[in-house]
C-alpha cells in the first residue's frame, strides 16, 4: 500500500522528469530559433540580448525566492567568472558563429560532443581515471567526428564546423574548471553569475564589432530572438535547475542527449535542412559516445561485461 509521502515523492519525481524532458525540447528548438534570429542580427548582438535577459530573469527569481546571490571569497568569484567566460560566453558566441558557417543540424551535432571533451579534459587536469567506459566514449567520439568530417575535407573543413567544435571544447573546459573550483553557492546563483560573466564578454565583443544591431528585425528573426531569449535561455535555465535539484546528476546529464536530436529534427522541419547520411551516422556515433561518457560509473550487474 502506497503511503501519502510515497505518492507525493513519486509525483515530485514525475514532475522533475517532465521538466527535464521539456528542457531538452526547449533547448533543441533553440537551435533553429537562434538561426532565424541570425538572419537580422550579428552573433554578438544575439548573445548580448539573450544572455543579458536570462541573467536578469535568474537574478530576479533568486531574489523573489529568497535565494542568496552571494559567492564567498575572491578566488571563488574569479573561478566562477572564468567558468562563465568559457561555458557561457565562449560556448554561446562560437555556436552562433558556427551556424553562419555550416548547417544548424551539423552545428548541434558537433556542439554536443561536449561530454567527450569534458571526459578528456577531466583526465588531463583533474586526474580522473580513463577507465574502459571513458576510453569507449573517446573512441566512439573520434569515430563519429571522422565520419562527419570526412566528406567535408575535400573542399576544406568549413569554418562553421571548427567554431562548433570550439564551442564544445569551451563548454567542456568551463565545466572542468567549475568542478575543480568546487564553488560554494546556490545553483541558481552560480548559473546567474556565469551568465553575467558571459554577458560581459559578449558585450565587449559587441562593442568592438561596432555595436551594430542591424537595420531592424523582420517577423521571423524577431520571433527567433524572443524564443531564444525568453524561452530558450531564461525559462530553460529555471526549468533545468528545478529538475536538477530533484533528479540524480546522471539522469539529468543523460537527459541532455535528447537536445541535439530535437535540434536536428527541428532544423529539418523549420529550416528545411537535409542532413546527409554521413551527418546522421556521425550523429549516431557521437550520441553513443556522449552516452558512454555520461553513464554512471557503476552499472547494474546485468549490464556489466562478463569476466
Amino acid at each position: 500500500m502506497t503511503t501519502a509521502a510515497g505518492a507525493g515523492s513519486q509525483r515530485t519525481d514525475l514532475a522533475a522528469r517532465a521538466s527535464m524532458l521539456l528542457v531538452t525540447v526547449v533547448w533543441g528548438l533553440n537551435w533553429p530559433a537562434g538561426r532565424l534570429a541570425l538572419q537580422d542580427l550579428s552573433p554578438w548582438a544575439l548573445r548580448v540580448v539573450s544572455f543579458g535577459c536570462a541573467a536578469a530573469v535568474l537574478m530576479a527569481v533568486a531574489r523573489r525566492q529568497g535565494v542568496s546571490l552571494r559567492i564567498e571569497g575572491r578566488r571563488q568569484r574569479l573561478d566562477l567568472a572564468i567558468a562563465g567566460l568559457l561555458n557561457t560566453g565562449g560556448f554561446g558566441i562560437l555556436a552562433a558563429f558556427a551556424q553562419l558557417g555550416t548547417s544548424t543540424s551539423r552545428t548541434a551535432i558537433c556542439a554536443y560532443t561536449m561530454p567527450i571533451w569534458a571526459t578528456a579534459l577531466a583526465c588531463l587536469f583533474l586526474g580522473e581515471r580513463l577507465d574502459r567506459r571513458r576510453i569507449a566514449a573517446l573512441v566512439l567520439g573520434v569515430a563519429g567526428l571522422a565520419v562527419l568530417m570526412q566528406p567535408l575535407m575535400a573542399g576544406g573543413l568549413p569554418p562553421g564546423v571548427i567554431f562548433a567544435l570550439g564551442s564544445a571544447v569551451s563548454w567542456a573546459a568551463g565545466t572542468v574548471w567549475l568542478k575543480r573550483a568546487r564553488i560554494q553557492g546556490h545553483p541558481i546563483a552560480i548559473a546567474a553569475w556565469q551568465l553575467v560573466a558571459g554577458t560581459a564578454a559578449v558585450t565587449l565583443g559587441f562593442l568592438l564589432d561596432g555595436a551594430d544591431m542591424g537595420d531592424g528585425l523582420h517577423l521571423l528573426p524577431a520571433l527567433g530572438l524572443a524564443y531564444n531569449t525568453l524561452i530558450g535561455s531564461a525559462l530553460a535555465y529555471l526549468l533545468w535547475f528545478q529538475a536538477v535539484a530533484r533528479l540524480p546528476a546522471s539522469v539529468a546529464g543523460l537527459g541532455t542527449l535528447l537536445v541535439p536530436a530535437v535540434g536536428v529534427v527541428a532544423s529539418v522541419l523549420l529550416l528545411g535542412e537535409r542532413p546527409a547520411a554521413t551527418d546522421l551516422a556521425g550523429f549516431a556515433l557521437i550520441s553513443l559516445a556522449a552516452l558512454a561518457a555520461l553513464a554512471p560509473a557503476t552499472l547494474p550487474l546485468r549490464f556489466r561485461s562478463r569476466p
